[in-house]
């Protein structure tokens, strides 16, 4: 905010624009960030403009208009982990207005392989039973394949050679992968403006989304709320008879 007043000082002084520095409502960094974006379109930096204790009202007219270019401005990074590879694959299909970083089954080795257990699963113990028996199968046949084209390297084949040891390594475990099913825990770090994540809460967190992906956007939802409630302080979280819940606005693709 500091780096507005010179900007704020070129102006006619009766306007008394310096003032909005020194507004006494403090906001989340995200919300002002919009706000001075917002009000700067308007030049709304008089005495007379909305205030920051009226920071509800002025997003949630925002909000109605649909306004949403305002809230690009606003970032969020979360990492998310305990979540499958299947679920992921999903989530990266949102690419307007968001960044991924995303764990390489090329790079990372077998010793970091974790599992995700959907809550059907959880449920029912044949089920469960059935998972973990999986999940062991596949870790054993990942292993034993790493195993067998390490010897392969070692005996000089063609196919694995290659002339640096991370590039050994990466073409053992860029074959090996195959067997690793959607189950894979698949760590990932999501950056997304304000805009961007709204849009993906109302589409994850409808009652007509997978579950798993669903249960993931009620969590970050709730991150955001934490975060910064201003911007996301709009949604309402209700239970659904199966145990499981959605996200509701009345500000619907802003």
């Amino acid at each position: 905010m500091a780096g507005l007043a010179g900007f704020l000082q070129g102006f006619d002084p009766t306007l008394q624009f310096p003032q909005y520095l020194e507004d006494p409502t403090p906001l989340p960094d995200g919300a002002q960030l919009c706000k001075v974006a917002g009000q700067l379109c308007y030049m709304s930096f008089a005495p007379k403009r909305s205030m920051n204790a009226q920071a509800k009202k002025y997003f949630d007219n925002l909000k109605s208009s649909r306004h949403g270019s305002v809230f690009e401005h606003a970032n969020f990074s979360l990492l998310l982990y305990g979540i499958s590879r299947s679920l992921t694959h999903e989530l990266v299909r949102h690419r307007s207005g968001f960044g991924y970083s995303m764990l390489s089954q090329r790079f990372v080795s077998g010793k970091m392989l974790r599992f995700v257990e959907r809550t059907e699963y959880q449920a029912d113990e044949q089920l469960h039973t059935q998972f973990i028996q999986r999940i062991e199968r596949a870790a054993d046949e990942y292993k034993t394949l790493t195993e067998r084209l390490l010897e392969m390297q070692k005996a000089g084949s063609t196919i694995l050679s290659a002339e640096a040891r991370t590039d050994l390594r990466k073409k053992v475990q860029q074959t090996a992968r195959s067997v690793l099913p959607n189950e894979t825990e698949a760590p990932i770090v999501v950056t997304g403006n304000a805009r961007a994540w709204r849009h993906v809460i109302e589409e994850r967190a409808s009652a007509h989304a997978e579950t798993e992906i669903r249960a993931l956007a009620i969590r970050i939802l709730l991150c955001l709320r934490q975060a910064d409630p201003v911007l996301f302080d709009d949604y309402t979280i209700e239970a659904l008879p199966d145990g499981t819940y959605v996200a509701q606005t009345a500000f619907k693709k802003v």
